[in-house]
């Protein structure tokens, strides 16, 4: 004699006036512990979530339920899974909403019938220029930025004025269709209205169904001391609005920073080559070097040669983190005079005698090894 069924009831662990929503949240409980994808190979864990399947079926449904309770498991035989199996998960089958609503998280999309979501807008790029002094002690902008807003003549259905979108044909309305794969029903996003789950027969004239058009608005930047090209700011909600209900994306402000004429940056140092005359380099001076505050005087010591570096604490660019600044480092190029007169020249020449300097040494060892290859 085969064994006595065991009670719905009881294989879902409720009270036998449970509540729609208790039974519900019972079956959700153990079913996901049970489930054979999670459990390959385990025939028990199948047997027991083709079990729990068969009574949420049943005591699911009110029709079904009110039969189970006058007349047992003889009310709803042929019902059920004892001769359909799995199979019936898909289509119109009510186990399939069943399945999409409670195991949506696994395979990608519960039963979105009836529901509108609201979306995102989309992220914007501005790309910004700048000065040098902009960029090392900050600066605020106006920028007109381009952005999708929601169409007023249409209210953002994308549909004309008294008329409205249609139920999609495809979906029927959920924003996703359900596909059989063997054991497993997965669910996808409606190729034929983008999830929407309505579709436009009759667009809108002035956003051609979009449901939004294009405008611009002003925006105030700050940008901080201390960026540099590369840098990114972000301003949070000044980008595309968002459709149905949905947030507006971001705005992100890419910084690109002019050359400068005098400077170079080197992470928060500032690097000033400054040219002086032979003269100048010789005998020592006192020159107003330009720094991003304005000019600064510095004594240049006789006999200073070209690329030796001074250092001007506290010159250089804000640190971006709002703390100290870097320095400037000012490199000494010494010009070599050209274009001399006869003058200048007789002076130069005597002051080479009197230094016990030869003016052309490596000329005249060149025509002395001239001569030593010839002989």
């Amino acid at each position: 004699m085969a064994s006595e069924k065991q009670d719905y009831y009881d294989i879902l662990g409720v009270h036998r006036n449970a509540s729609e929503a208790e039974i519900k949240k019972a079956f959700r409980k153990q079913a996901i512990q049970h489930h054979p994808d999670k459990n390959p190979g385990d025939k028990a864990a199948e047997e027991k979530f083709k079990e729990l399947s068969e009574a949420y079926e049943i005591l699911s449904d009110a029709q079904k339920r009110a039969q189970y309770d006058q007349f047992g498991h003889a009310g709803v035989s042929g019902g059920g899974f004892s001769s359909g199996g799995f199979g019936g998960f898909g289509g119109g089958s009510p186990f399939g909403d069943i399945f999409g609503d409670i195991f949506g998280d696994i395979f990608g999309g519960g039963n979105t019938r009836g529901r509108t979501q609201g979306r995102r807008g989309d992220d914007l790029l501005y790309n910004m220029e700048v000065t040098f002094e902009e960029a090392a002690f900050g600066v605020e902008k106006k920028i007109e930025v381009p952005f999708a807003k929601r169409c007023t003549t249409c209210s953002g259905s994308g549909s004309k004025p008294g008329t409205d979108p249609k139920v999609c044909p495809t979906c029927r309305g959920a924003g996703q269709v359900r596909y059989q794969q063997g054991f497993f029903s997965v669910s996808k996003t409606c190729g034929q209205c983008n999830g929407e789950g309505k579709v436009v027969d009759d667009p809108c004239p002035d956003c051609r169904g979009k449901g939004s058009v294009k405008d611009t608005k002003t925006l105030s930047i700050k940008v901080p001391g201390g960026v540099e090209t590369g840098s990114r700011l972000k301003s949070p909600g000044d980008g595309g609005q968002g459709l149905k209900g949905g947030p507006n994306g971001d705005l992100y402000v890419a910084i690109s920073v002019k050359e400068h004429p005098l400077f170079q940056r080197e992470e928060n140092n500032v690097i000033c080559e400054f040219p002086i005359s032979f003269i100048q380099a010789s005998l020592g001076c006192e020159v107003e070097v330009p720094t991003l505050d304005g000019k600064v005087a510095m004594k240049i010591p006789e006999g200073t040669q070209s690329g030796k570096i001074y250092r001007l604490r506290g010159k250089g660019i804000p640190s971006l983190q709002g703390y100290g600044r870097g320095d400037q480092l000012v490199i000494i190029r010494v010009e070599t005079p050209s274009n001399l007169n006869k003058k200048q020249k007789e002076l130069l020449e005597e002051f080479a005698r009197i230094s016990g300097e030869d003016v052309h040494p490596l000329k005249k060892g060149f025509l002395d090894k001239v001569m030593d290859f010839l002989s």
